[in-house]
């Protein structure tokens, strides 16, 4: 008979081969060029400050061409976004929300309708845009050390790569020699895309050097139309797969780049098929002929384009429009919580009242 000892050691093996396969499922479960599932290195600080970002709040689409997941969550919370996570007390969010909810509703009829949602959609969306101002003029100092108010190609560089971790003094001597930088061409690449954004950001007259506010349109494309015509035709390039400048269903909805080792993976991939399906024919294709032009895809991508700020009021009222008034009754939001703010808010009917 096996003793008590033997008996937890064979417990520990067991649970250990069992963690170890938990986190194999895991890695394997990730689609290799899904943004969404990326992690981030704990010490990419510093490269974040110069690279311009994947991810732009209030903005439908990610840079890589990516269906933004919180982008509803994002113009309904603005700043207040950080509040709502799934470890917050519901009771504490449910008033938080209630909260919100009476500010949306400007005419106090205890109901929301779409042009109150869109006015408050842009007031988010301008949140947002603020937010990016101000973390371009700390990003801009960083890459700006002498305070000329310029920052040239040359002096982005050397930051660029002495976040990638080469040394700065050797690379910014290497420059000013013009002798050849040893660069793994992973680096190289991403810096020949980084050129031809930083040339688009210089506005007229060109003069390769980049101000402050030519920064931003370089961090933050949607700040800029021009810039935000580059982000679009970028996106195309990526996933135009006939080379018309243009996208077709199937192109939109190619599965990322690699493949899928297990059923968690592939019921990732089927969901990540089925959003970018309904967003192609229901919102991106606007005149429902099963193409998508770069207008197209630019209106779509324009966030504060006021006119997509109603559809987007429409839509969200739609998801929990439950009476079907066209209107946002606050229990309605309550229960689909989180469609609104990520966060779950549990025993919604129960304690709705106990708001007032």
């Amino acid at each position: 008979m096996m003793s008590r000892q033997a008996f937890l050691c064979s417990l520990g093996s067991l649970y250990l081969s069992l963690l170890f396969i938990f986190l194999l499922m895991d890695v394997y479960a990730r689609p290799a060029n899904n943004s969404a599932l990326k992690e981030k290195p704990a010490d990419s600080k510093d490269e974040n400050e110069i690279l311009p970002p994947d991810h732009l709040n209030g903005v439908k689409m990610e840079m890589d061409g990516h269906l933004n997941k919180e982008f509803h969550q994002e113009v309904f919370l603005g700043k207040e976004m950080e509040e709502f996570d799934e470890d917050s007390e519901p009771r504490k969010n449910r008033k938080k929300l209630t909260v919100i909810f009476s500010k949306v509703d400007i005419n106090n009829d205890k109901k929301i309708g779409a042009k109150e949602m869109q006015r408050w959609i842009m007031e988010k969306t301008g949140e947002h845009f603020q937010e990016a101002v101000e973390e371009n003029k700390m990003h801009f100092r960083a890459v700006d050390p002498d305070g000329d108010g310029h920052v040239s190609w040359d002096e982005y560089k050397v930051k660029f790569l002495a976040s990638k971790g080469f040394n700065e003094k050797e690379i910014a001597e290497k420059i000013r020699n013009n002798e050849e930088l040893k660069i793994d061409e992973e680096t190289q690449e991403v810096l020949d895309n980084l050129k031809d954004r930083w040339y688009q950001a210089d506005n007229p007259p060109p003069d390769l050097l980049l101000n402050e506010e030519e920064f931003l349109s370089f961090l933050h494309p949607e700040h800029s139309r021009g810039m935000l015509k580059f982000m679009v035709k970028e996106i195309i390039r990526d996933l135009d797969q006939d080379g018309d400048k243009k996208l077709t269903l199937s192109e939109f909805i190619s599965l990322p780049v690699g493949t899928v080792e297990n059923q968690q993976a592939q019921d990732i991939d089927d969901d990540w098929v089925k959003d970018r399906r309904k967003e192609f024919e229901e919102v991106i294709d606007a005149n429902h002929d099963g193409i998508v032009t770069m207008e197209e895809l630019e209106e779509y991508m324009d966030p504060m384009n006021e006119y997509n700020a109603l559809n987007e009021a429409k839509q969200m009222i739609a998801v929990a429009d439950e009476n079907q008034n066209h209107h946002l009754e606050l229990e309605e939001i309550l229960k689909y919580s989180e469609y609104f703010t990520g966060s779950k808010l549990m025993d919604y009917a129960r304690n709705v009242h106990e708001e007032f």
